[in-house]
């Protein structure tokens, strides 16, 4: 029976619905080969499969729908300051009118986070060698949103690599005690807390 007594919640209208998601930096390749690096702050898994969700007029979608390999690199919570570092910088020139303010051209990511290119091993785009996991992958679907101001991607994954200090052993499970992704949560960045529990599904 639903209840009819008044609810205490408060309707709200936030600017941003970031309720808490997994800090992406993607890989791509530019036009003349280098390497673009941009954060991402949308993105889930479906099996091997990610979403992501990318402004509609950014670098990164003009460069997967032209090139569409890429690498998902995930950093860590104490990384947070080299990502925030890619957040106002983009790989086109001229900056794009539809940029936040104080955005500028930057043709060399890695190096304005303070990063290093690491040779992948099924795709072009580099890995970032200081990310504690990397996803190799391939664009599969690209497409607006209902708004047009995003653009969904959809990427297999190919290769999966992980620092062992957050591996099971000799397994293929991660140490979910050991590793705490970065999460954007209303545009704040927060590292995991303790385990609360543990799903019947879960292999380890």
């Amino acid at each position: 029976m639903t209840s009819t007594r008044p609810a205490p919640h408060r309707v709200i209208t936030p600017s941003i619905l970031y309720f808490g998601t997994p800090v992406v930096v993607l890989s791509t390749l530019n036009a003349d080969g280098s390497a673009n690096l941009a954060p991402v702050s949308s993105a889930w898994a479906l099996a091997d499969v990610f979403v992501l969700g990318l402004g509609a007029d950014g670098h990164t979608v003009r460069n997967l729908r032209a090139r569409p390999e890429l690498v998902l690199n995930f950093p860590a919570p104490h990384q947070w300051p080299q990502v925030e570092a890619l957040a106002l910088l983009t790989g086109a020139d001229p900056v794009p009118p539809g940029k936040p303010a104080g955005c500028r051209y930057e043709p060399d990511k890695f190096g304005a986070a303070g990063w290093r290119p690491l040779r992948s091993e099924l795709v072009g785009p580099p890995r970032v060698l200081e990310c504690p996991v990397h996803v190799e992958g391939f664009a599969t679907d690209l497409r607006p949103d209902a708004t047009g101001q995003f653009v969904v991607v959809e990427a297999r994954t190919l290769r999966v690599h992980a620092d062992p200090a957050i591996v099971v052993g000799d397994t293929s499970h991660i140490d979910t005690a050991a590793w705490s992704p970065l999460v954007y949560n209303f545009r704040h960045y927060f590292g995991l807390g303790p385990r609360l529990g543990k799903a019947k599904r879960a292999e380890n």
